[in-house]
């Protein structure tokens, strides 16, 4: 970014600050990119738009490529244009072929979307071809539009991981083409269903509008015989309008060029032919049907532009084909204007189509809700990828807590932590791979596996790099160079540090605002063990057998007998450090029985199981004195094959679609054992060979963990199985329940219901799935149960006082959307199925304050401590507790960024984490001092930004849009007392970049 630090400067308390201040301006003027030095030359954005004319039907074509971040191929292999035994596509090419067309005529126009890709471009370009480039984009001939690393999945990704790739992205092209390279559109065509959150987050962004291209076919039918197609989206019940306002445009045909008008060399329609002396001349023809379709598409928009998308899945890799037959289409149609037709056909861009619709200043109608769940016809439902490959899933938001703290011990250990004592560390190769997982066939399950296990292997790789920096960071801090190990499988019960020494050190680093007291279960071969704190202060343990279920599942990958149970406490933003110690000669560790006790508590909750089946049958939160039924159990839907009378559509990668309304019961009772410790209680539970789980209750603990284990789901009987667990409760939800959006806000959800139109089931299972990203609930006016999720997942609430989320599938048929192999997951571990392990939290509050338990357990269980391991003994000067604030931050304050931007400046973004209204206590504005938050920077400026980081806040602007029901959008105003003083409200994400110096 071309910053100016002039907000630096006005801050500076003493000459010394002056001085540095002026340092740093003169270093953003030597930084300033090149394509400033030529204003008069610049005339992007919406100053490049070609005229239209008012009298007429515009008809605005949008030449595009839409290529995925892997798919059917890896990225490396789209790049490049490798496999194409699998799917001829190069993206390298088409950026060659697409520029050397762009130049050949300046009417022509372009949209590029995928950063990712357009960065790897342009590292190999000549200085010459990087300036020609930059020409294009200053003409606004080739235009960047949304400008993430890749286009994310809307149903499965956190919010958190999406800021983070946007981020990424607009920064490299802010950074390489300046105020031009700005796209001013968001441009999802290709998500399965979208989120509202998203759209809230690509208002706060600065985009002026948002297109897409899937809705649900009864939605689209709606809105084109209401001609509500293009809307206004409130994103956001808790921002101030217009913050979270979005216009929202449905593009005519998805992505992909009116039918017969393709052209590219993957396409099979006639070029045109336009020499009346050969036998084949078809202009005529051409004109004709192209009229056809525009007059159709402008029946059901409201304006007299219209947009059409001219291009489809890796197009353009021989751009002549297509800009040589647009040239003639637009010249043939427009012709015709000499004749008296009032159609004007144009080269244009999202933002050009933007303006115009902007410009005829109407009003538009207002949506609320999201466009979950998506369907393309009937027994069609988009809800099975909520949950397909929930390995990756997990993975996938594990890294995102390790890039988290990797983010945090950047900036907290200083240079040294880039290079120190265990060599040279980074943090943007996982923040890469983080970026690329979040494409809408990564996160969501629906790439080849092949593709699926690419990601695995770069977010795998992006971590070695980022245990580095944390090492070296760690020991910058603590003083220590002791080598650190990290078990990323303590929740199958393997570390061989911890298995096989007799005397090692645990460092527990917590990337939250506040601190966190969280359970260590660590695989031993000892029986007793002494565990001391950071004071010496002994820590209270318990030594349990690893059950035979955690056995099976961790195969040879260890050999631990025994598990090592203890509670954690980590300060904010800052690690504690415990010492355990191998004892001799002591009793033996807890004995299992067999059977379900009658009862386990401690002293927040009380948990009871029915002695004839071994299940749950009720939660007490013995705090409010409340108390409801609940049982839990497995079942299974037989996933579609595609052969019955209503449909031919199986269930696979993307759709849920079960043969019948009645999941299987896996079994009525579950096997039982129990371990009562003074650290944790546990009953284990066994269905079937497959299904097993674990039902935990620690000391210190307001949640009631299920720790559910499935898989190798059985194929013998050739059924597909989809997995779920249901919770079935005395609550009386009159067939509402609630999921999160991406994490953040909550949407009240109803069984057979859409807010904006009038439903007709057709699936009443699949078409009631949503997608669950870290919790859900249902309630009534007495008693809310929220599940949390420790990853993204599907579920939905069929029955009153019933929720369910699906846990694992593994399906024999693939659903005809392109992928093309059936999601049967298998790996070199597992050859007779994928074995998938995970948690769910439950806890138990009254509604109105439901929100002051639930908010802080999900964001515990996504930005989770970072365990690191030293062998023997630390030495005698180390600093056993950090904490990188200088006091805990309220409740409601979440430090969502702590990441380096450059030498001298750190990038902070504020989270209010709490809703308008949810909560009596926290749902209040909260100030903040950003002078008084760090204990080892001090902070010499401070600048605001907006939430992508790609435009001083105070200098954004985006059109203003009217909805219709006389709703005005209000103005947001801040009230700071100080630049120092940030006040957060609810739902507010504030992004500064912080001018620091280590103290």
């Amino acid at each position: 970014m071309s910053y100016d630090f002039r907000s630096f400067i006005n801050m500076a308390a003493t000459p010394q600050q002056l001085a540095v201040a002026l340092l740093f301006l003169l270093a953003g003027v030597l930084s300033f990119p090149l394509n400033q030095e030529k204003k008069r030359s610049v005339t992007c954005g919406y100053q490049s738009c070609h005229t239209t004319k008012p009298d007429m039907l515009n008809v605005h074509l949008v030449p595009h490529t839409h290529d995925d971040v892997g798919w059917l191929k890896t990225v490396d292999q789209y790049y490049y244009g490798d496999r194409n035994d699998i799917q001829h596509a190069g993206v390298q090419y088409i950026l060659d072929s697409v520029v050397d067309q762009l130049l050949k005529n300046p009417d022509r126009r372009f949209i590029y979307v995928e950063t990712s890709f357009f960065y790897r471009w342009w590292k190999n370009q000549s200085s010459s071809m990087q300036q020609t480039v930059r020409q294009l984009v200053n003409e606004g001939r080739l235009e960047f539009v949304n400008g993430g690393w890749c286009m994310s999945d809307e149903a499965a990704t956190h919010y958190s991981a999406v800021i983070d790739q946007m981020t990424l992205g607009l920064r490299f092209l802010n950074e390489t083409f300046g105020l031009c390279g700005r796209p001013r559109v968001a441009w999802h065509i290709d998500p399965f269903g979208h989120a509202r959150e998203h759209a809230s987050m690509f208002a706060q962004m600065g985009f002026d509008g948002f297109f897409f291209g899937r809705v649900d076919y009864q939605d689209r039918a709606h809105r084109m015989r209401e001609k509500e197609q293009e809307l206004l989206w409130r994103a956001s019940d808790s921002l101030t309008p217009p913050m979270a306002d979005l216009f929202t445009g449905i593009l005519p045909n998805g992505y992909n060029p009116p039918e017969g008008f393709c052209w590219d060399q993957l396409c099979s329609d006639p070029p045109i032919r336009d020499d009346p002396d050969l036998e084949d001349y078809n202009v005529d023809d051409v004109v004709h049907r192209f009229l056809h379709i525009a007059k159709n598409q402008a029946e059901v928009y409201k304006t007299n532009h219209i947009i059409m998308t001219m291009g489809s899945d890796f197009q353009y890799e021989n751009a002549n084909l297509w800009y040589k037959n647009l040239d003639k289409l637009i010249h043939y149609v427009n012709a015709l204007q000499a004749n008296g037709s009032k159609v004007n056909v144009l080269y244009s861009t999202p933002s050009c189509y933007l303006q115009e619709l902007h410009q005829a200043n109407l009003t538009w109608a207002l949506k609320r809700d999201d466009f979950f769940p998506y369907a393309d016809s009937a027994h069609d439902f988009w809800t099975g990828y909520f949950t397909s490959r929930p390995a990756l899933k997990r993975y996938e938001r594990i890294s995102n807590s390790n890039l988290q703290i990797c983010n945090q011990l950047e900036v907290l250990g200083g240079p040294v932590s880039r290079k120190g004592p265990f060599g040279v560390g980074d943090s943007q190769t996982l923040r890469k791979a983080m970026a690329v997982a979040q494409h809408h066939d990564a996160v969501s399950g629906t790439a080849k596996q092949h593709v699926t296990n690419d990601y695995a292997k770069r977010l795998a790789n992006g971590w070695q790099h980022c245990q580095v920096l944390v090492s070296n960071s760690l020991a910058s801090l603590s003083g220590s160079t002791a080598e650190r190990t990290y078990c990323d499988n303590l929740n199958i019960s393997v570390c061989p540090l911890t298995e096989s020494s007799k005397k090692f050190s645990v460092n527990v680093y917590n990337p939250l605002a506040r601190a966190v007291t969280w359970p260590v279960r660590l695989p031993v071969n000892g029986t007793a063990y002494t565990v001391t704190d950071a004071k010496g202060n002994a820590v209270d343990c318990q030594v349990a057998p690893v059950s035979t279920a955690t056995q099976d599942v961790r195969r040879n990958r260890g050999f631990a007998v025994n598990e090592l149970v203890f509670q954690v406490q980590a300060p904010p933003l800052g690690y504690s450090t415990y010492s355990v110690s191998m004892l001799q000669d002591r009793p033996p560790p807890a004995t299992t029985q067999h059977g379900a006790p009658t009862l386990i508590q401690n002293k927040f909750l009380r948990v009871t199981f029915d002695p004839d089946t071994g299940l749950l049958s009720s939660l007490t939160n013995l705090e409010t004195k409340q108390s409801i039924k609940l049982t839990q159990n497995f079942y299974w839907y037989n996933a579609s094959d595609g052969h019955n009378s209503k449909s031919n559509q199986p269930s696979g990668a993307y759709i849920f679609r079960p043969n019948s309304s009645t999941p299987f019961i896996i079994s009525k009772t579950a096997k039982t054992e129990s371990i009562q410790t003074s650290v944790v209680q546990e009953v284990r539970q066994w269905f079937a060979p497959w299904v097993s789980q674990v039902v935990r209750l620690y000391a210190d603990s307001r949640a009631l963990e299920l720790e559910w284990t499935v898989g190798p789901l059985p194929i013998d009987d050739s059924l597909g199985k989809e997995v779920i667990t249901r919770l079935d409760t005395s609550i009386k939800t009159a067939e509402i329940f609630y999921t999160d959006s991406n994490g953040r806000e909550v949407l009240q959800r109803r069984k057979d219901f859409r807010p904006t139109w009038q439903l007709k089931q057709s699936e009443p299972i699949a078409g009631n799935y949503y997608p669950i990203n870290s919790r859900a609930f249902i309630k009534d006016d007495m008693d809310q149960l929220t599940v949390v999720t420790d990853r993204s997942q599907g579920g939905g609430s069929i029955q009153n006082g019933s929720l369910e989320i699906m846990l694992h599938r593994r399906l024999l048929y693939d659903d005809v959307r392109g992928v093309a192999e059936p999601l049967n997951e298998t790996s070199n571990i597992f050859p007779e199925g994928l074995v998938v392990r995970g948690r769910l939290l439950l806890s138990l509050d009254h509604p109105p304050s439901a929100a002051d338990t639930h908010r802080p357990l999900a964001q515990e269980v996504v930005f989770q401590p970072l365990l690191s391991f030293t062998d023997g003994d630390l030495p005698p000067n180390t600093q056993l507790e950090f904490s990188g604030l200088q006091a805990a931050l309220p409740p409601a304050v979440h430090i969502l960024t702590f990441s380096q931007w450059d030498e001298e400046s750190v990038l902070l973004r504020l989270e209010h984490q709490f809703q308008s209204g949810e909560s009596k206590i926290n749902s209040q504005p909260v100030t903040v001092n950003l002078q008084k938050l760090f204990s080892t920077l001090d902070i010499q400026g401070v600048s605001e930004l907006n939430l992508s980081a790609n435009q001083w806040k105070d200098k954004m602007r985006r059109f203003e849009w009217t909805p219709q029901k006389g709703e005005k959008p209000l103005l947001k105003t801040y009230e700071d007392p100080s630049a120092w003083e940030v006040t957060l409200r609810p739902m507010e994400i504030r992004t500064f970049l912080l001018r620091v110096i280590f103290r």
